[in-house]
């Protein structure tokens, strides 16, 4: 040991910038095809119809409100030891109610849930004969795994098990480090008693709770044992073996966390985020998403080809906090009026045209225009759109999903009605907020244009961020953006938006932004950018932007550290 280490760094040493969970996290779908997967097409292709489920994270540690399991990396020895010996003698949710939460979450549009049935900390909330570390030995002394499947499948809700193939009780009981980044590969004693521990738990959960629809496997992606095969494999190995039809997303399709891929893809994917700023409830320092912004994380997943598994944390007693539910809630009023455009749609040939968000029906029949950020939109009031990659036909027709355009309530004398006309530059849309959805304030989220029998009025542009080209130099960052190619179009200008990186937990909030100067595009090809003025140190966040008067596209999110 350095026996300087104690001393405080001088002026001149190097001391490391603050740790960010997410900056080495690959959040596009670009490793989609990296994926060893035994699932089946029906069911990959349900969950692209179904498009929205809940995630619930709690765990034995909820009591302390703290970060689930992960507090153990690097805790005393004092801490690990009341972690597991005092915990569960204090464990009492007696107010767990999952038939309350189930019937929320059908209102809420949910259509699979995913429980934690053990995170990285090994605490098991079923009956299981592997541990005495679980639910039955609490003052609880109840199945909770067993009270979720049931509740849920009695809504009509797919049952979803998540579960850590990375157990630190078991590290610790086997005398290692707890950490989920070894230094070393466990030895083949280890790695056998991981793996015994891991098969046991694993077919108890596949054979004591019926048919399990969906599985998500958190870790244990790079533990090996000699043979190649990782803890997370020999997991997902023994599912399918168990239960074929059951799907796995983590392990088996990408899943970005806690931030949306810049760009969509056909291939099945699911988006993961949290209400708030974690995944178990913090009752303190805690910032909650609004209903708006989790409709438009919903609507921006669906309409980059995803599923989104909107995650809520209950507390220590069992209850859902109440601006968790108020968010449930009104997630639920809005998806009663648009559920249309929420499931059963795939992309359109762009995600969006600035604010308004665009998906087809998977039929074809009808495109949705999703129509955020309108100032001033109260009810009474009309507004006009040109949507420009969407061309009428003479069968199309125009409607405000949710209401019938006859009449607005204690205004008779106003046309509710909704026109359209297709002119050179798109289709313009007049519609009014006919319909009384809040009393005295003004309902505030997106309404919904259903717009049946059209096409693409263009074939769009395509750009990508050329990630590996960008190059740090001592006063700038040149960044690059590949022109794949102009669509329809014989000109555009390219630039970048930039942001400090607002960190893992806040990724998903779309602010922040600046923009690069311009240049004119004329033809395919890699275009470069110098910025300056950057803080050496501080992690930022870009992306490559092609756009004209018809057709903005952007290209996948990327981070890098100033140099």
């Amino acid at each position: 040991m350095n026996r300087n280490m104690h001393l405080i760094p001088t002026p001149g040493q190097s001391v490391p910038s603050a740790v960010d969970e997410s900056v080495t996290m690959d959040n596009t779908l670009g490793q989609a095809d990296q994926f060893y997967t035994r699932n089946r097409p029906e069911h990959l292709e349900w969950l692209k119809d179904a498009g929205f489920g809940l995630f619930i994270h709690w765990s034995v540690d909820v009591q302390l409100g703290c970060v689930i399991s992960h507090s153990l990396v690097g805790a005393s020895p004092d801490y690990v030891e009341r972690f597991y010996t005092e915990l569960p003698r204090t464990l009492n949710p007696k107010h767990w109610d999952f038939d309350h939460l189930a019937e929320l979450s059908r209102l809420a549009g949910i259509q699979y849930a995913v429980f934690t049935t053990k995170h990285h900390n090994g605490f098991c909330l079923w009956d299981t004969k592997t541990t005495d570390f679980n639910i039955m030995n609490t003052p609880y002394g109840k199945d909770l795994v067993k009270q979720y499947a049931e509740a849920f499948r009695k809504q009509g809700i797919k049952v979803g098990f998540y579960f850590s193939p990375e157990d630190f009780r078991y590290l610790r009981e086997a005398n290692q480090i707890i950490t989920r980044t070894p230094g070393v590969p466990y030895s083949p004693e280890v790695i056998g008693g991981y793996e015994a521990l891991l098969s046991a738990q694993m077919t108890e959960l596949m054979t004591q709770y019926g048919k399990i629809d969906v599985l998500f496997f958190d870790g244990g992606e790079t533990m090996f044992n000699e043979h190649g095969q990782s803890l997370q494999q020999l997991c997902m190995k023994i599912s399918w073996d168990l239960q074929p039809e059951v799907l796995i997303t983590r392990g088996a399709i990408p899943t970005p966390e806690q931030q949306l891929p810049g760009v969509g893809s056909d291939v099945t994917w699911e988006g993961c985020i949290t209400l708030g700023t974690a995944w178990q409830y913090q009752p303190t320092n805690e910032t909650y998403k609004t209903g708006a912004h989790a409709i438009r994380l919903l609507m921006e997943t669906r309409a980059k080809g995803g599923s989104l598994l909107l995650n809520i944390g209950p507390d220590a007693n069992g209850v859902l906090c109440r601006e968790q539910e108020n968010i449930m809630r009104e997630i639920g009023l809005w998806h009663f009026l648009n559920h249309e455009a929420v499931h059963n749609v795939r992309p359109w040939v762009l995600t969006n045209e600035d604010s308004i968000w665009l998906l087809k029906a998977k039929d074809d029949s009808a495109i949705f225009a999703v129509l955020f950020d309108i100032e001033g939109w109260d009810r009474g009031v009309r507004k006009n759109f040109i949507i420009r990659s969407v061309k009428a036909t003479e069968k199309t027709n125009v409607e405000v999903l949710g209401q019938t355009g006859e009449l607005t309530e204690y205004r008779p004398d106003l046309d509710a009605h909704t026109y359209w006309e297709q002119k050179e530059d798109g289709l313009h849309v007049s519609a009014m907020h006919a319909q009384r959805i809040y009393c005295g304030i003004q309902w505030r989220n997106p309404l919904v244009l259903k717009i049946t029998n059209a096409i693409p009025a263009f074939v769009p542009m395509e750009v990508q961020t050329a990630h590996e080209q960008l190059c740090q130099n001592p006063g700038s960052v040149e960044l690059a953006g590949d022109v794949r190619s102009l669509g329809s179009f014989e000109s555009a200008e390219l630039f970048f938006d930039y942001r400090v990186y607002p960190g893992f937990a806040l990724s998903s909030y779309d602010t922040g932004w600046k923009v690069t100067g311009k240049q004119p595009v004329t033809r395919e090809g890699t275009y470069t950018c110098a910025l300056d003025g950057l803080i050496p140190g501080v992690t930022y966040q870009y992306r490559a932007v092609l756009s004209n008067s018809m057709n903005s596209m952007r290209g996948e999110m990327n981070l890098f550290v100033k140099e």
